[in-house]
């Protein structure tokens, strides 16, 4: 039986307050999963914990079989083109039997960009 889990991957910062919209993300995300069958988790990929490593063993260990990874970035910037393909690798590696497949980023997807708009928008009314 195919499980499916979804690693939503952040940049991190030191400040922790910062990770508080990707954890909001990560809830919401993981009740609508949750009923579907599907796990979720979070990880960033500097200064905050899990590291993706980690968070991808702790999905591993709930059963799932196969990983949809889903950048929480704006842009498919450096991390997204050369860090994560290298990290989903070592996953691949340290995973054999777990298919690890990479998602877009989040901003360049019509929905996200239309919701950024709608909030500027909202944001910028006096």
């Amino acid at each position: 039986m195919t499980r499916t889990g979804i690693l939503l991957f952040a940049h991190g910062a030191r400040d922790p307050a910062w990770a508080q919209p990707f954890q909001a993300v990560a809830l919401r995300l993981s009740e609508r999963a949750q009923a579907q069958g599907h796990e979720v988790t979070l990880a960033f990929l500097e200064f905050m914990s899990p590291d993706i490593l980690a968070a991808g063993a702790d999905l591993v260990s709930r059963g799932c079989t196969q990983v949809v990874v889903v950048p929480l970035f704006l842009g498919a910037g450096g991390h997204v083109r050369k860090d994560l393909p290298r990290l989903l690798e070592e996953l691949g590696a340290a995973h054999p039997g777990v298919r690890w497949r990479l998602s877009a980023a989040v901003g360049e997807t019509d929905i996200l960009i239309q919701g950024m708009a709608d909030a500027a928008w909202s944001l910028a009314q006096p």
